[in-house]
């Protein structure tokens, strides 16, 4: 079966080089915000996030990383905390065809709110 033909005929190359990108971002978001997390173990999963969504189609290149300055901000007596979206630093490279998509989040101080949005498009 040909998957882009009988599912994305519908879209262009571009339009389907952010989608990729974008739900591999909001897979991201929903699937490791709670986890427990602390300055021993921040490496490890921002390791586990990148190698996770590498494995997804269309997906190039995968860059997480944990706000150190947030995950402070938010650590318990238990010496740990839950990842917030705050605390997330991500870049999603795609590639379909001959298009490349960097989809991001990032906390934006003056919106106090971790956006997601679509940094770069090459053609």
């Amino acid at each position: 079966m040909d998957v882009d033909q009988k599912y994305f005929s519908n879209i262009t190359t571009r339009e389907r080089a952010i989608f990729e990108g974008a739900i591999s971002m909001g897979a991201l978001f929903h699937q490791f915000v709670g986890t427990p997390v602390n300055k021993h173990t921040k490496e490890s999963l921002e390791r586990a996030m990148e190698e996770s969504l590498n494995l997804q189609p269309a997906i190039e290149n995968v860059e997480v990383t944990i706000r150190f300055d947030k995950l402070e901000e938010s650590m318990t007596e238990f010496d740990y905390t839950s990842l917030t979206g705050d605390m997330l630093d991500v870049k999603i490279h795609t590639k379909v065809e001959n298009v490349k998509a960097t989809i991001r989040i990032e906390f934006i101080e003056e919106l106090n709110y971790p956006l997601m949005y679509v940094e770069d498009i090459e053609d």
